[in-house]
């Protein structure tokens, strides 16, 4: 088995959530949050943030720690368990960026509904919930402007 492990980020600007398509050669399409594989010598924050700015071209702001999603996937020569840690995060704007290079094809920001009916991995719904449910407690908290 091959252990890897990645972090992102969700991202809110104004109430609502930064989502990237993927589309790999028609095989693997779906809506996700951004996220990625730490470098060696990389904090799980920098990793976050670095991950958030390539894949959406988003220079995000780590509010909190939301929490960490575990799976698995098969590789040609072996499995892979990975470890995902995941940091909410706000952004100053609605811009974002999609970074082709890495197959993805669309970017955006969604209403909390929309983006839970368009995320394509359980995991990462729960981390929308999870980290929605932070961010609406520091808005009541007037801790989000």
């Amino acid at each position: 088995m091959i252990e890897a492990v990645s972090c992102g980020g969700l991202v809110i600007h104004r109430g609502k959530i930064l989502l990237l398509y993927k589309n790999y050669n028609n095989k693997y399409e779906g809506w996700v949050l951004p996220k990625g594989t730490v470098e060696e010598g990389e904090s799980h924050e920098d990793t976050a943030l670095r991950e958030v700015k390539e894949e959406a071209g988003v220079t995000g702001q780590i509010i909190e720690y939301i929490d960490k999603t575990l799976y698995s996937f098969v590789v040609p020569e072996d499995t892979v368990s990975k470890e995902v840690y995941w940091y909410l995060m706000r952004s100053e704007s609605y811009d974002s960026s999609p970074q082709y290079e890495e197959y993805f094809r669309d970017s955006g920001y969604y209403k909390y509904h929309e983006a839970y009916h368009l995320l394509k991995f359980d995991n990462e719904r729960y981390i929308l919930e999870k980290g929605y449910s932070i961010y609406k407690r520091m808005r009541r908290e007037h801790k989000w402007d």
